[in-house]
């Protein structure tokens, strides 16, 4: 099956599970539970689970999942995969449980260990980006599709951050070079942070406590291919299907490359 088709699955069904998601929504009638990580989980994200998995193995049978709201297979399984699905039903559930609407169906498609394809969902937003390998990255919404493209360097022009709307700014600050300018942006879940720099409305976010290789596997491919990166706290690329655990380290999100960002940012104090 073509790349160009698995980007159309991975559309139509991310669609789909943000219309189950905001059946739930609007209606304010879910369930939530904390999982073991600490982590909310609500009756929608499991709903928007099984929407996806139906899609996907009735359209793809041939592809493995992995997924947040799913039991992991053990890596001895999981490393002969050349490719798998790799999904985050709801990113960004505590948006979802206060009522924000920054939260996002996120599904990506790895290639031997790297996201070939990346689509993030924002339902309450009417809004879909998505990227693929060597197509570029995307903005669909009521105004039509539209390439986008991270954010050009200007010397002197403050550096724009993507933060949470609870993150503690001073938590932030103390990663952040004071020689130079900084202006902060809030907005909700992780992936929707990365599609922000990818369209140029933030320059870089820096993510320091856990989140899984689901939370960044599709903005990953987005950002990549709208120009970006996105690299841990000691600057070396991400890794997919490569270790026991999928849990990322800390990460930086960053946009244009010609930006000096081992100077704007201290990864000896972000890394863990």
């Amino acid at each position: 099956m073509g790349e160009d088709r698995l980007l159309d699955i991975a559309l139509q069904s991310a669609r789909l599970a943000g219309d189950e998601v905001m059946s739930y929504y609007r209606q304010g009638n879910f369930d939530t539970e904390i999982k073991g990580d600490e982590s909310p989980v609500t009756s929608a994200d499991l709903a928007a689970n099984r929407v996806l998995m139906d899609r996907l193995k009735t359209l793809t049978p041939d592809i493995p999942v992995i997924s947040e709201e799913l039991d992991i297979e053990g890596l001895e399984q999981r490393k002969h995969w050349s490719k798998y699905w790799l999904l985050d039903p709801i990113d960004g559930t505590g948006e979802f449980i206060i009522g924000s609407g920054d939260f996002a169906v996120n599904i990506a498609l790895i290639e031997d260990g790297w996201p070939s394809i990346g689509v993030i969902h924002a339902p309450d937003h009417c809004l879909t980006y998505y990227g693929q390998k060597n197509l570029g990255a995307f903005k669909d919404n009521d105004q039509g599709s539209h390439q986008i493209r991270v954010a050009a360097y200007k010397p002197g022009q403050a550096v724009k951050v993507a933060i949470s709307r609870r993150q503690e700014l001073s938590l932030m600050a103390q990663y952040l070079n004071k020689d130079y300018d900084f202006e902060y942006v809030a907005l909700g879940s992780c992936s929707l942070k990365n599609c922000l720099i990818a369209e140029g409305g933030a320059d870089c976010y820096l993510r320091i406590g856990p989140t899984g290789e689901w939370d960044t596997g599709a903005s990953q491919c987005i950002l990549e291919q709208a120009g970006g990166a996105i690299l841990d706290s000691e600057f070396n690329p991400l890794s997919y299907n490569r270790r026991d655990t999928l849990i990322n380290p800390d990460f930086i999100s960053m946009g244009n490359g010609d930006f000096p960002w081992k100077q704007i940012i201290h990864p000896h104090k972000t890394a863990r």
